[in-house]
């Protein structure tokens, strides 16, 4: 599995040319994409400015000796790439598995082109046998986790080393086991509408090509 999230890394490292301003996603796929741009910076020159998507990929960044701006000091970038936790037919995705689902899509916004690293298990028909993160500022949480209660989401606070997980925004984590979300767009509109929820990992109609790493080879699917 581990050969199979490399691949796809570099694979989409390919796409980073000369003068980019680059977004460095978050997770265990993406690391590897982090990786190979840092090999690139050292061993052939390779001139770009990283836009980070974690406190997490910032150190590795940094070790790496890639140059970093702040996303408040750019207007565009260039490619963003980044991993998924579930990608569907309709290239929608779910990701805040790592817990920076916030940074991570204030990232992909401003992006030209966006780019998904995954391997093959990760490419599902329907979103939601992944629990979905909800990002949820801290002063009343709790209701928050009463009101997905009562609408049967079966919600659970993202614990990390026995107390509650604290993103890099200082927010929690809220993580909706659902199943199936039968349409994720409607879906992520309602969350967005309520009060105390700062973002959700429904990634919906963002992406621009997904690169599937599997036993046979790589994929690259181009969204519709």
């Amino acid at each position: 599995m581990e050969e199979l999230k490399k691949i796809a890394g570099v694979t989409a490292a390919q796409y980073v040319k000369d003068g980019m301003i680059v977004g460095l996603g978050t997770g265990s796929t993406a690391y590897y994409f982090v990786e190979e741009i840092g090999r690139r910076v050292n061993e052939e020159g390779l001139q770009v400015v990283g836009v980070t998507t974690s406190s997490q990929t910032t150190a590795q960044a940094e070790s790496l000796g890639i140059p970093l701006k702040s996303v408040d000091d750019i207007d565009v970038i260039d490619v963003t790439v980044d991993g998924a936790d579930e990608v569907d037919t309709a290239f929608n995705g779910i990701k805040g598995g790592g817990g920076a689902l916030l940074m991570e899509k204030i990232v992909a916004t401003p992006t030209k082109e966006y780019i998904w690293v995954v391997d093959e298990s990760k490419m599902v028909e329907k979103l939601g046998a992944f629990k979905l993160p909800v990002e949820v500022v801290q002063y009343g949480a709790e209701r928050i986790f009463r009101q997905f209660e009562a609408k049967g989401y079966k919600p659970s606070f993202r614990e990390k080393d026995g107390v509650r997980f604290v993103t890099d925004m200082k927010n929690y984590i809220i993580d909706l086991d659902l199943g199936v979300i039968e349409n994720p767009v409607t879906f992520g509109n309602e969350l967005k509408a309520m009060t105390g929820i700062v973002e959700h990992g429904l990634f919906n109609g963002m992406v621009n090509k997904v690169i599937v790493a599997g036993k046979d080879g790589v994929e690259i699917l181009e969204a519709k």
